[in-house]
């Protein structure tokens, strides 16, 4: 395993700048989130300008790229139509995951597989892989139903958030079942109550959680995935959670 960092993390930067202010708090790899924030890099753009996009993707400096963290804001046919380009740009750019949310509950179970398992033929055909992300709120906020959603959605993977399950009120002990789904995942320091707290400040036992992915054979990143909260230096608080998590891998 190694420590890695999301974009999102510095959200008033876009590429190639976040990169090298991610680089300087010493990271080496990072996760770049495609976002529709009318650059080169949102979806919309991927499919529209696709060299472009892949050039600036390329431009992560002395960065690995371990992962996409992939939301589409189109629907219907120009939602795939996207999701392909970005799998086109994981293929070239050798990204191999791709994470993407799941649908909100109240979502009819097989209508989820079955996009689900549209997303996996299509990434697949590109030799990447996706990760349908933990989330609080969403049909995949349910350990119990994670794993029947990947159960049912051959090659379907997920990007473990421990963070929501616990906002969700789920031991950890309940994530035993998903640990052999895990393609990629996402921390944070967090409490029941609050999914994002300084770091330090929250009761996330990420010793533990690294335990559970050892076992699973994990070998993957843990990518560092918190918005900037307010009043506190967000380099430092980035800094410290990767310092602490390299201590761990």
């Amino acid at each position: 395993m190694y420590v890695a960092v999301s974009t999102d993390c510095l959200p008033d930067l876009q590429m190639p700048e976040v990169a090298e202010a991610l680089a300087n708090l010493e990271f080496t790899s990072i996760e770049i989130a495609l976002r529709e924030n009318g650059t080169a890099l949102s979806p919309s753009r991927i499919a529209q300008e696709f060299e472009r996009a892949a050039w600036l993707a390329v431009r992560s400096h002395r960065l690995d790229v371990c992962a996409y963290d992939v939301h589409i804001e189109a629907t219907g046919v120009e939602y795939f139509k996207q999701f392909d380009a970005i799998c086109k740009l994981g293929k070239i750019t050798k990204v191999v995951t791709l994470t993407v949310p799941s649908a909100e509950l109240g979502t009819p179970f097989n209508e989820e597989v079955e996009r689900l398992q549209k997303l996996v033929d299509i990434a697949e055909g590109e030799g990447v892989r996706v990760g349908m992300k933990s989330q609080h709120g969403c049909l995949s906020g349910d350990p119990d139903t994670v794993k029947v959603l990947c159960d049912n959605v051959k090659g379907l993977g997920l990007t473990l958030d421990p963070s929501h399950y616990m906002v969700g009120g789920f031991d950890l002990k309940r994530l035993d079942k998903i640990m052999p789904y895990v393609y990629h995942v996402h921390l944070r320091d967090s409490t029941k109550d609050n999914l994002h707290v300084r770091v330090g400040q929250g009761t996330v036992d990420f010793g533990r959680i690294i335990n559970m992915l050892e076992r699973v054979g994990y070998e993957h990143a843990l990518s560092i995935q918190m918005d900037p909260l307010p009043g506190l230096d967000q380099a430092a608080e980035l800094r410290k959670l990767g310092l602490l998590l390299q201590t761990m891998v």
